[in-house]
């Protein structure tokens, strides 16, 4: 096959690849800018059992509106109160994974002592069960701790996360050991080593996990509906499931509001990719 055909067919593929990606946010994008009566007669049929009307969408709104971001943004309280929620319990999950992640991944990258092998393992196997496995674990602990239906419920567990040790220890592998004896020659102690060396060096790993770990705790739902029983604790990613009307101003509003949910991660994923890459590419280099 001649190099200009496949290329062809290559740029044609990756395209289709491409709008099979980019339809969900077209469709979310204007979605939000559409009329609520619009909706009701396009696709609010999809959510009523039995409806004999067919379900059409059009490529564009016929009359683009901000009437639904207005409803939402001034109008809606619970939503702002949401949102305040999904910052109070994901943020402070960052900031203990570098308290506690940090020193356990440097630790299990790059210091040497019995049990390592062991340690690691054990990250990995708990890095690797899903949630549904320590579920109720979790939640007997928990309870034991009188934090259920708390803001602690969420943010405890997600500082000590296994799968932010693994992405961190992994760059902190990068770390060459020459730099490390030479610090040591220099009179440094293990603490100092970490904090001039290790940190510096190791930050394109530091940063892609804070990236990934605020990915999953912004869109986290299962530990949400399990150990938060108060809706009025409930983070922004279960504000949709209130949603559970038909009618086109509940669809406008919902649109509305996950375009608004989607963006702070846009946002951190846009100016957070250069350090997933880097996290990437530090991973796989050796000595």
């Amino acid at each position: 096959m001649k190099p200009a055909v496949t290329r062809a067919l290559l740029t044609v593929s990756l395209g289709w690849m491409a709008l099979s990606v980019w339809w969900p946010l077209w469709f979310l994008f204007f979605g939000a800018l559409t009329p609520a009566d619009e909706l009701a007669a396009t696709i609010g049929p999809a959510l009523h059992d039995g409806a004999a009307q067919a379900v059409r969408w059009q490529l564009l709104p016929s009359w683009p509106t901000l009437q639904p971001m207005v409803e939402l943004l001034l109008d809606t309280p619970a939503f702002f109160a949401m949102f305040w929620n999904s910052c109070i319990q994901v943020f402070p999950q960052l900031l203990g994974q570098l308290i506690f992640c940090t020193p356990a991944a440097w630790a299990l990258s790059r210091l040497r002592f019995r049990g390592r092998r062991i340690c690691m393992n054990l990250y990995m196997i708990l890095m690797l069960l899903p949630f549904q496995v320590t579920m109720v674990p979790n939640y007997l602990v928990l309870n034991k701790l009188g934090l259920l239906d708390t803001h602690w419920a969420l943010i405890l567990p997600g500082c000590f996360s296994a799968f932010t040790v693994f992405i961190m220890a992994r760059g902190f592998d990068a770390v060459p050991m020459v730099l490390l004896e030479a610090a040591a020659l220099d009179g440094a102690g293990p603490f100092r080593t970490f904090w001039h060396v290790g940190l510096p060096l190791g930050m394109p790993g530091i940063l892609s996990a804070m990236v990934l770990a605020f990915l999953e705790g912004w869109n986290a739902i299962e530990q949400p509906m399990t150990f938060l029983k108060d809706p009025s604790r409930w983070p922004l990613s279960l504000y949709l499931a209130s949603f559970n009307d038909a009618n086109g101003q509940t669809l406008a509003t919902a649109m509305a509001a996950s375009l608004i949910m989607l963006a702070p991660a846009v946002l951190i994923f846009r100016f957070g990719q250069q350090y997933l890459e880097l996290g990437i590419q530090a991973s796989g280099l050796k000595e």
